[in-house]
């Protein structure tokens, strides 16, 4: 159940619960919602039962924060974005910031999170730039501090970007992808489900599920295979998913023959490759041959 913040823009103040349940940043308690006095949040704005809000939070209208959130001190929530359950928000992070597109208008456009996300200190998160298809994150995702997510981006449940990584406009992650630290990616490009991205790889081209993609000229330097094997992947997989790296990337044959003796292997997760490469608009990174 939600309840709805203060009928304007304002400081908010309100009485203890009891001291059995104190507020970590030594706020004040009502609804069963943590609001420090120093937080101000602006009418519209819809907050769930469990939500802490530490010192100086902003929220904005038109913001629903889903049970159990914490959002830590001089974070923002901007207007149109909408959280999940249990999503913990660290110190001066930014979600639903305008996006930095010339082609912007001033629509109504949003952010999505889902649920139990880490986001950590001075992450940022962009809305989208048209109405429809919002920004999204989805759940069980580590930010570490100082990522970027540009607008229209799509990232899937566990993603995990480290320090400083910087995703432009429309980048779209597959579950479970790791980007290194300082990893740049450019607008429009995908990263598949399972891959790792090294640190300060300067990615211009989609990066292949289940691979490890490196370099300041990246390219394809084999199988993801500690995070394959943390995801459940066993030595049969990894051994198929060897022999189609080395039929794709490091034997000479043209695309489309590469591809016919990739579906000929009848394998579940090669077959995703193949969806991969052939939906892809920019290209992938490929094995230095």
């Amino acid at each position: 159940m939600f309840v709805r913040a203060s009928q304007k823009f304002r400081r908010v103040s309100h009485t203890r619960r009891s001291p059995s349940s104190p507020d970590p940043h030594g706020g004040l308690l009502d609804c069963a919602v943590a609001i420090h006095p120093t937080a101000v949040v602006a009418a519209g704005a819809e907050l769930a039962e469990g939500v802490s809000l530490g010192p100086y939070v902003v929220v904005e209208s038109d913001t629903s924060i889903g049970p159990d959130c914490e959002i830590r001190a001089h974070a923002v929530v901007k207007r149109h974005t909408q959280l999940g359950r249990e999503n913990v928000i660290h110190e001066g992070a930014v979600l639903g910031g305008e996006p930095q597109d010339l082609s912007f208008t001033g629509d109504a456009t949003r952010l999505e999170i889902g649920d139990r996300n880490v986001i950590r200190e001075g992450v940022t998160l962009h809305r989208a730039t048209k109405t429809g298809s919002p920004t999204r994150l989805g759940s069980d995702c580590y930010l570490m501090a100082y990522a970027h997510v540009a607008h229209d981006c799509q990232l899937s449940d566990r993603v995990i970007l480290a320090n400083n990584v910087a995703l432009g406009g429309h980048v779209s992650l597959g579950e479970r992808a790791f980007l290194g630290g300082g990893a740049m990616v450019h607008q429009f490009c995908q990263i598949g489900r399972l891959a790792m991205v090294g640190g300060m790889a300067k990615v211009t081209q989609d990066c292949l599920p289940f691979l490890i993609t490196d370099g300041v000229r990246p390219i394809a330097t084999g199988p993801n295979t500690v995070g394959l094997r943390r995801a459940g992947w066993n030595a049969a997989q990894l051994r198929g998913l060897k022999a189609a790296y080395r039929i794709l990337l490091r034997e000479a044959h043209s695309l489309e023959e590469a591809l016919e003796q990739l579906a000929a292997l009848a394998d579940p997760n090669i077959d995703e490759w193949i969806a991969f490469v052939r939906t892809s608009t920019r290209g992938f990174h490929r094995a230095d041959v």
